[in-house]
């Protein structure tokens, strides 16, 4: 056990040496909020990317018929309402959407004509893509069985066509048909015109596009998994129910996992990158440790004589310096973590939304331990040295 009198010593020692104590603490300061801020970012980052992949569509499956520019489109292979209604009843399925292929349009409105995509849209096409509602209401049953000359805009193009009025109510002309604005909407999560979704976008009923251009094809056939763990089983399952029942056709089924998980090894190869780099403060702070527990030896040989002259052992004399180390590592670590759990909550009311900035008690613990062990681990031989000195030469010491 380690006496009272060696504790009393240690701190005593480092209390009369304040300046150096502090400049020695503060490298491991850094380091041990360099752990905990690797990991708070680390996880605070993964949640943002992941969040805003999953706002495309949560656990969203797609398939499309696959055109070779070089040869014919064959019109039995083409997917259809039936295929979509076929998907349904694959297990793991929560629910179908579809939509048609995008088609350009002029959308006339107050006398001015303006360049857009006509897209046609089943009823889930909202909730399986995420859509976010600005105004209005989205086109439902009532409007898919009536064939009713509705439609939903983009945001984009509410400003651009309606810039001094409420475009809900309004009509608007595409072609030979006249719609009804009964709502505005966007995308939660921009695909910059990767989907079927442009900047400027007119969503119209399924069966009213079907009929004002004669094609029944689906452009892109969506399923929703019920569950994270049922998306690679239900991909699989739609390519392969579309192959059967297209023979001959070619089909491509994806989803978002691929993009998720390269974002989650960029984040987890950015997190190891950070962490190595606190590691190294750490490193550096831990020979800083070292250098000056050797200098401070050298600077108390001969109190370190009359200590043991006076009846003190070697493992005294090595508790007394260890804890001097110990007390370094340990204050830095807890002020680091302090610092990294402060910032934070301090840059919280200046995030965007609703982003959290969670920090992970287990880096705070791993902080804490790293930051402790390598100052024990530096401030080991130091303290072997000192309670290794003669006696007899340590009082001879000037």
């Amino acid at each position: 056990m380690v006496g009272k009198e060696t504790w009393r010593v240690a701190l005593e020692a480092l209390w009369a040496n304040k300046l150096r104590a502090f400049l020695t603490t503060v490298g491991v300061v850094i380091g041990s909020a360099c752990i905990v801020l690797v990991f708070t970012v680390a996880l605070a980052g993964r949640q943002v990317v992941v969040g805003q992949i999953e706002a495309v569509g949560s656990n969203l499956v797609y398939a499309h018929y696959v055109i070779n520019p070089q040869q014919a489109v064959v019109v039995r292979n083409e997917i259809t309402l039936d295929d979509m209604n076929a998907v349904q009843t694959l297990s793991g399925v929560q629910a179908v959407a579809s939509s048609t292929r995008s088609t350009p349009t002029a959308v006339v409105s107050g006398g001015s004509a303006y360049s857009a995509s006509l897209v046609g849209v089943t009823e889930g096409f909202q909730t399986i893509r995420n859509l976010v509602i600005l105004n209005g209401r989205f086109l439902d049953a009532d409007d898919m069985r009536a064939r009713s000359k509705v439609c939903v805009i983009t945001e984009e193009l509410a400003r651009l066509a309606f810039p001094n009025s409420e475009p809900v109510g309004e009509r608007v002309r595409s072609g030979e048909l006249s719609f009804t604005v009964v709502g505005v909407f966007r995308e939660r999560v921009a695909t910059f015109g990767l989907s079927e979704i442009q900047r400027y976008t007119m969503l119209i009923p399924f069966p009213l596009m079907r009929y004002y251009s004669g094609d029944e094809s689906v452009g892109v056939l969506y399923a929703q998994a019920a569950a994270p763990e049922d998306v690679i089983p239900l991909t699989r399952q739609v390519e392969m129910l579309l192959r059967n029942r297209h023979p001959g056709g070619a089909y491509l089924a994806e989803n978002l996992g691929g993009v998720l998980n390269a974002a989650r090894t960029i984040s987890t190869a950015l997190t190891i990158v950070l962490l190595l780099v606190g590691g190294i403060v750490l490193l550096v702070s831990g020979i800083g440790i070292m250098n000056i527990m050797l200098v401070t030896v050298t600077e108390r040989t001969r109190e370190i004589g009359v200590r043991k002259a006076i009846g003190a052992r070697r493992s005294e004399i090595l508790y007394q310096f260890l804890i001097e180390a110990g007390v370094i590592s340990g204050v830095g670590s807890l002020l680091g973590i302090l610092i990294a759990l402060a910032i934070p909550a301090a840059v919280r009311p200046l995030l965007p939304g609703n982003l959290q900035v969670p920090v992970p008690w287990v880096s705070v613990a791993l902080a804490f331990l790293v930051a402790c062990s390598v100052g024990l681990f530096f401030g080991y031989l130091p303290a072997s040295k000192a309670a290794q000195l003669p006696p007899t030469e340590s009082l001879r010491y000037e």
